[in-house]
């Protein structure tokens, strides 16, 4: 009887727990969407990176950290997203530099801007991160070695990274994490909504559903 009773508690506390949990996640949820909404401004500026369609009627807003290891596993699927939707789908790259020495590397992709070649910069530092970040902090000096073959002059690159223009946007992005209050990277919004809980099916169901929503 007494094994009985203890496994009916520890069942009603399970219960419990779990129910707990999931009120908790769907609060938690609630709240960034609703923080999401009073700060819609906070989500696109003039000076976002955007990739895609300009008509495009589904948007998602990525906030990244070029030295986040999740950020680099993120960023090919969704580029499939935008590949399998060309039209469709656009994406715009916002900065949340919370790694060690991070600012250094959104700061030289910016300057790579300057001279038309912000995606390739972007991308070929994404591919080569292991080398140049280490137990979680840039390496600024080990960066600079894959940047060969992209075309860029490095002494103007090297001056326009200290630009005012890029700390004004640098600082602008972070003023818009803390109003946002993101706190990990990738941090994604589809159409001004946060995602309900972080991963790749999340946001592809979000995607999904914007999709069917704006295109029907």
């Amino acid at each position: 009887m007494k094994k009985m009773l203890f496994i009916a508690s520890a069942v009603i506390l399970l219960l419990a727990f779990v129910g707990g949990a999931i009120f908790y996640g769907t609060q938690k949820s609630e709240q960034a969407g609703q923080l999401a909404y009073e700060n819609k401004s906070s989500l696109v500026r003039e000076h976002s990176r955007v990739l895609g369609h300009a008509d495009a009627r589904v948007e998602i807003v990525e906030f990244i950290d070029p030295a986040c290891g999740t950020c680099r596993h993120f960023y090919p699927m969704v580029k499939e997203m935008l590949a399998a939707h060309p039209d469709r789908i656009r994406l715009v790259l916002r900065y949340a530099p919370f790694h060690q020495n991070s600012d250094y590397v959104v700061a030289l992709v910016e300057a790579a801007d300057k001279q038309g070649k912000y995606w390739e910069t972007l991308e070929a530092l994404l591919a080569a991160q292991d080398d140049w970040v280490v137990d979680h902090a840039v390496q600024p000096e080990r960066v600079w070695r894959h940047l060969e073959g992209l075309g860029l002059d490095l002494a103007r690159l090297q001056n326009d990274m200290n630009a005012p223009d890029i700390a004004s946007l640098i600082a602008q992005d972070m003023a818009d994490v803390n109003a946002l209050n993101i706190n990990k990277t990738p941090e994604f919004f589809v159409n001004g909504k946060p995602l309900p809980s972080f991963g790749y099916e999340p946001l592809k169901k979000l995607v999904d559903e914007a999709l069917a929503s704006e295109y029907r």
